[in-house]
Formats: C-alpha cells, structure tokens, sequence
C-alpha cells in the first residue's frame, strides 16, 4: 500500500533542527565556576598563596580552551598541584551535585518556541549523561520541544573520553533512528558538534553563547557564528525557504 501524497508532501517539507543543550540552551558558566573554586581549595596547601580568578577571566580562559593544569597554574598551583587540580576537575564539573548552578539562557525560551511555532522538528544532542539531562528537562519545561524520542544523550554509566568522536556516533544513532527529513541543521557551541554536523554533511551554526570564543569556532569552520540561539533561528530562517508568515526573532 502506497504513501498518501499528503504524507509524501509532509516528508519532503520536513524541517529538523538538532541543537546542543549546553551552550545554546543552558549558561554553565557558574558550575564551571564554582568547581574551579572548589578544586584550587582542594589542591592548595591551607596556607598557601592563591589567586582565586575573577568568574570573567576564568570564563574567558575557558573559553580559549586554556587547560585546566595551566589554570590552576596562572591561579598560583605548583606543578604537581596543577596536575591533581586538573584531575580533580574532570571528575567533578558533570557530577550531580554541581548542575544546580546550572541556567536558562535568556532567550532561549523564545527562540524554541519560534522553532516550534514554524513546525520544525527539534531534537537535542548532548554530551550529558541521562541523570543530568532529564531532571532538567522536566524541571524547565523543556519535554515540550524534546520529546522522549528527540533526546540523544549518554548513559548513566558512560565514561566519557573523545568528545568529538562521541558526538559524532550520537549523531549518527539521531539520523539513523528519526524519520527522513527534507533539511537539517545543527546549532552548537563546541568543536564536537561541528564536526559531529560535518561528518553527517549537515550545516551548522555555532553559538558564543557556550564554552568556546569566537577564535576557537572558526578554527573549526562552521557555516556561520552568531550570539545565540536567537540568532541562530534567524540565520536558519534565512537560509531555509520559508512562508513569510513564519515570524523572526527580535
């Protein structure tokens, strides 16, 4: 039994749009922060000289994708200190205890409600855990625009090594999974999801809304790079034959 053409219709103006949560949705500026502060406490003697980085030159420093030894260095860390700060780093910014400090971004809200609005399919990938990735879901309203179906992210017990290369099979195990679409695009903040989009010949576009500057971006060669996810919305309303009835973003 054939298709309906209305449904053949339906699959060929298919819109998808796959987006990060953290960086284009969610600020973790302060769980970053504050796990810094945590772990030079833990790595420095009880009367040693530190420096305790302002929250805007520790995020800028991020940003650039200074390592965290040289961070804790600059913060006044000996080598070795430096060493087991970085370490202590990694196995603490994810855990659960941290991801309060987590925020909406603003205009984040809106920008996925214009998607949803203009009847694009939305689906987010991301390098957090299930545990971390479902409470704030439900917490912010989000199931709204990611269903339980629109939701690829790593197990539990997962143990994260190359992002890039995770984000890549995430991606890969997304198109495989969901239904045909017409057009696809990827919104990221990170060079895991533009490589993640170009193994997969998706367009993508980068926001500095995350944890990487502008410098760090275009060194991987995204299509565009804009603020946020407002402009983001835009730049794809733009690129992608659309009503004029479909609104822009303020």
């Amino acid at each position: 039994m054939g298709t309906a053409p209305s449904a053949l219709g339906a699959l060929n103006l298919m819109m998808r749009v796959f987006t990060d949560f953290d960086g284009p949705i969610m600020d973790v500026s302060e769980r970053y922060y504050q796990v810094y502060q945590y772990c030079l406490s833990q790595a420095s003697e009880p009367d040693q000289l530190i420096r305790v980085l302002p929250k805007a030159e520790f995020w800028r420093l991020k940003r650039a994708q200074v390592p965290e030894r040289q961070i804790g260095q600059i913060s006044g860390l000996h080598d070795d200190q430096a060493r087991y700060f970085a370490q202590l780093r990694r196995e603490t910014v994810h855990s659960r205890d941290y991801l309060h400090h987590d925020r909406i971004l603003p205009g984040a809200i809106a920008a996925l409600e214009t998607m949803q609005t203009m009847q694009y399919d939305l689906v987010v990938v991301t390098m957090r855990r299930q545990q971390s990735l479902y409470p704030v879901i439900e917490q912010y309203d989000l199931g709204r625009f990611f269903g339980p179906d629109a939701r690829y992210c790593l197990p539990d017990d997962y143990v994260k090594d190359q992002d890039v290369i995770e984000k890549t099979r995430l991606m890969a195990k997304a198109i495989a999974q969901l239904p045909p679409a017409s057009t696809m695009w990827m919104i990221g903040d990170t060079e895991a999801d533009i490589a993640a989009a170009r193994a997969h010949d998706l367009p993508v576009v980068a926001v500095l809304s995350g944890i990487r500057d502008r410098d760090r971006l275009a060194a991987y060669g995204p299509d565009l790079i804009v603020n946020n996810l407002t402009e983001a919305v835009n730049a794809i309303q733009r690129a992608t034959p659309c009503p004029p009835s479909r609104p822009f973003l303020g």
